[in-house]
């Protein structure tokens, strides 16, 4: 159990909110370990970045954001510039775990997120980020027949508690001032879902089979 206490995880994020969205129960749930959270666009969003780092202090975590580009065209960035980027934001040390969005997204659809996504998978599987475990964000909106809902069959599914759930509520509507009728308040998940790797070439093959299935 020492260990478990002082588990060191990196959590990397598209935007200012993805963290308590898709993670926040999971991250108010432990707050003895040692979190540090990467967030890659809207770092000169005076209003966006103040709010992310309040809700650092709420998280009992350390951080950082990143200014990738995030007009809503959402033009496709290269591969490379989201890796670097994620380079220069994350510490270079050993993680015991690391957290990141899904390489398809958590709904239909924000290519930042995939693209996000794919480049943790990458940077794992070459040996340029080093965790001992992957966890990708497992959620779904069934191509936005609703809002994103935590996947029940993924490798970690944990329905939060009332009061955790509140606090991660608060954190949306509160500390990010999102209205409570809007997208990111109604969905703010009640459970969250993951899937786990701890082999990086394992999910280096489910990233190639996902793609492959995209085409």
């Amino acid at each position: 159990m020492a260990r478990l206490s002082t588990k060191t995880v990196a959590v990397i994020v598209a935007h200012p909110d993805d963290e308590t969205l898709w993670a926040g129960g999971i991250i108010l749930s432990h707050p003895a370990w040692q979190w540090f959270i990467v967030c890659l666009c809207r770092g000169n969003d005076e209003d966006r970045s103040s709010r992310f780092y309040n809700t650092l202090r709420i998280l009992k975590s350390e951080g950082i954001m990143g200014d990738l580009d995030d007009g809503p065209e959402q033009k496709p960035l290269e591969e490379k510039e989201v890796e670097q980027a994620i380079l220069k934001l994350l510490p270079a040390k050993h993680f015991d775990l690391i957290i990141s969005h899904n390489p398809t997204g958590e709904y239909t659809r924000h290519r930042r997120h995939e693209e996000a996504g794919k480049a943790v998978i990458k940077l794992w599987d070459t040996g340029k980020i080093s965790t001992n475990g992957l966890w990708t964000f497992a959620y779904t909106d069934d191509n936005k027949k609703h809002y994103p809902v935590a996947v029940e069959n993924a490798s970690i599914y944990k329905p939060l508690s009332k009061r955790i759930w509140l606090r991660k509520y608060r954190i949306i509507t509160e500390t990010y001032g999102f209205e409570k009728n809007g997208f990111e308040a109604k969905t703010t998940p009640r459970a969250e879902s993951f899937w786990q790797f701890t082999d990086p070439a394992v999910a280096k093959k489910w990233l190639n089979k996902l793609m492959n299935l995209k085409i």
